[in-house]
């Protein structure tokens, strides 16, 4: 039924990720609710407009009415109000803050925004990042990748185009290199923050092989609408690591300006 109602009703975009179900039948909930206050109040104005017309309410009641049922259904609302907030966003927010897949059963990516782009990096086929260090970050090395590091010798690096594991953890870690950005991945129901300085996690799971856009929540620029040129792929483990093969040692690709 929720999802029904979703995709049919409400238009929603498509969901490619699992997290994103919670995500869905949250807005499906909240907009149940709208409509059942929207016909209700409907309801309760033609009542109004019966009760109080000039032909039955020749003189006006200086008292008006003492019911306490508006009260009572004031009070309801913001009970079902309180149990969406208390019983299914903050859970929901709970356990997209708190609880991170193990790196070693995900897919990790290091994600740093810029006017007006999106880098991406990738630990290479030997599965471990090259040593960073902030002193190193320059135009043309957004990470800080250490170049004398033999580990990040088969890192890779690329731009605007990040590739995933279908239903495997994506495991990401967010930084921005000038202002602050959002990283806004409608498939995935994701969005977060990117600050400089701060380099925040966020995870998802992708469900659907396909090539999904990335945008840029916050506006960041004169520039901004650039930020939607970013995809995520989305593609089977095979796939991926021919890819990842293919790209390995392009740990430092030409500047984004």
């Amino acid at each position: 039924m929720n999802d029904w109602f979703a995709h049919h009703l409400l238009g929603l975009p498509e969901l490619a990720s699992t997290n994103g179900q919670a995500v869905d039948d949250l807005m499906v909930y909240l907009h149940w609710l709208m409509l059942v206050l929207f016909v209700g109040w409907i309801i309760y104005f033609g009542y109004v407009l019966w009760r109080f017309n000039a032909v039955r309410s020749q003189k006006a009641d200086y008292h008006g009415s003492k019911s306490k049922i508006p009260s009572y259904i004031e009070l309801l609302i913001v009970g079902i109000e309180a149990v969406l907030l208390v019983g299914v966003a903050v859970p929901i927010w709970a356990k997209n803050v708190d609880h991170f897949p193990k790196p070693e059963e995900s897919t990790v990516i290091q994600i740093m925004a810029q006017q007006f782009a999106w880098n991406a990096r990738y630990p290479g086929v030997d599965g471990k990042f090259g040593r960073q260090d902030m002193k190193l970050i320059a135009s043309d090395n957004v990470f800080g990748v250490d170049p004398t590091d033999p580990a990040g010798k088969d890192d890779v690096q690329v731009l605007n185009e990040i590739h995933v594991v279908v239903n495997k953890p994506v495991l990401i870690y967010l930084s921005s290199k000038d202002v602050i950005h959002s990283m806004k991945l409608v498939a995935m129901r994701i969005t977060q923050d990117a600050i400089p300085g701060l380099r925040i996690p966020c995870t998802f799971t992708p469900t659907k092989i396909g090539r999904y856009q990335i945008e840029c929540a916050q506006l960041c620029g004169n520039g901004h609408a650039a930020m939607a040129g970013g995809f995520i792929i989305v593609q089977s483990q095979t796939d991926f690591e021919a890819w990842l093969k293919s790209k390995s040692g392009s740990a430092a690709p030409a500047s984004f300006e």
